[in-house]
């Protein structure tokens, strides 16, 4: 008789940049019965998460909710405000990026792409430049990523916002907060942001499976002028339909019981924390990094992001092989390669429901892997990454006592 596969005891370590580790307390909230959509217990729901998705987005404006992953939001963000042929002002901060332009280009319109070398966010000043020479105004939108999954840069959005308003530019400003938002300080209002795209499955810690509009004034004047094609992403009936606690189309209930809590969640942490917490988790990381003498993506500590983490794989090592071997030894998953890093690096995800226990858990697999790997590193680095977080709970003990 075949024997099934031996069973592989604990706890997956997901430390992948999304989907993050689910809370049971969210889990336990979306094992319940299914409710009618159209009525008015659906309704008090519904306006729950739709009140409470603002303070998150850090808005007043309405935020649209769909039952899609961030690249439906994506979508979402051009064809409710642009038209065919539109210019579009985008930077390669990587893969994501890449795929957003590559979607413009699908949907008709006309991407100007900014080259980096993928170990920077945006930087404002070429923004600007790029902005200040464009005379007749004919881009229509700047549209950056906060944070970029693939590599581990966060762009300044509150920055890039000022250098358009220096250019004196009118173009639509769009900000991609998927692998940030719940994660890092995002502001949509104070910020000047047009169109911010968020999902589900990270900061938010939920299932894939949901994403999200937040959109300006400016951009609902753009979405009534805007000649692109669409239907089920179309703002105006999504926002028609919100006012009464319902959906145009039959919504993910069951998201929106897990959405409810992980509001709530968030604001009993405190969204100041929620971040202060991530900022430490990725300091830590980038110590151990260090510790070990790997290199990470992120070039310039001013771009470090506070989710994702990717190290550079020591020559003739390959990283793809790097996560099998760790996958199957001890049961941790991190983020794959792309584009010109595919096979050199791979991506520890710090982000979501963790803290600094479930982290140098993470850590201690990845110096056992790289033993096993036989990578050149040197041995220290769980240890730095403690010392650290040690130090930050021994300061703020001493500012409690004081």
């Amino acid at each position: 008789m075949a024997q099934n596969s031996a069973r592989i005891p604990g706890r997956h370590a997901l430390h992948i940049p999304g989907p993050s580790p689910l809370p049971d307390r969210i889990l336990r909230a979306m094992d319940t019965p299914i409710i009618d959509h159209r009525g008015p217990e659906f309704a008090k729901l519904a306006r729950k998460c739709l009140d409470g998705i603002k303070t998150i987005f850090k808005t007043t404006n309405p935020v649209i909710i769909y039952t899609a992953t961030g690249t439906g939001a994506w979508e979402a963000s051009l064809v409710n405000t642009l038209s065919p042929g539109d210019k579009v002002l985008m930077v390669e901060t990587g893969q994501f990026a890449t795929q957003w332009k590559n979607m413009a280009i699908k949907l008709g319109l006309s991407p100007e792409f900014i080259k980096t070398d993928w170990r920077i966010g945006a930087d404002p000043a070429v923004l600007e430049a790029r902005l200040k020479e464009d005379k007749k105004h004919e881009i229509k939108a700047v549209c950056v990523l906060h944070n970029e999954t693939a590599t581990g840069c966060l762009s300044p959005i509150a920055e890039i916002r000022k250098a358009i308003d220096r250019a004196g530019h009118p173009a639509l400003f769009m900000v991609d907060t998927i692998s940030s938002l719940a994660s890092a300080d995002y502001r949509h209002d104070e910020w000047g942001v047009d169109v911010t795209v968020g999902g589900s499955q990270k900061g938010l810690m939920l299932p894939p499976g949901m994403s999200f509009n937040a959109v300006s004034d400016k951009a609902l004047a753009a979405s009534k002028t805007s000649k692109m094609t669409k239907s089920f992403w179309a703002w105006d009936e999504m926002i028609t339909m919100n006012k009464q606690g319902f959906f145009p189309y039959t919504p993910a209930t069951q998201m929106l019981h897990g959405m409810s809590v992980a509001i709530d969640m968030l604001h009993e942490e405190g969204l100041d924390n929620v971040f202060a917490r991530h900022n430490r988790l990725a300091e830590g990381t980038r110590r151990a990094i260090k510790a070990w003498g790997l290199d990470i993506i992120c070039r310039d500590p001013k771009y470090h992001s506070p989710t994702i983490t990717a190290v550079i794989m020591p020559d003739g090592h390959d990283g793809d092989a790097f996560r099998a071997l760790a996958l199957e030894n001890f049961n941790i998953a991190y983020g794959s390669s792309f584009g010109p890093f595919a096979g050199k690096m791979f991506r520890i995800g710090h982000l979501g429901d963790i803290n600094e226990t479930a982290m140098i858990g993470g850590l201690g697999a990845t110096e056992m892997a790289l033993a096993m790997a036989r990578v050149p590193h040197k041995k220290g680095g769980v240890q730095a990454a403690m010392d650290y977080f040690v130090s930050t709970r021994s300061s703020s003990a001493q500012v409690a006592a004081e």
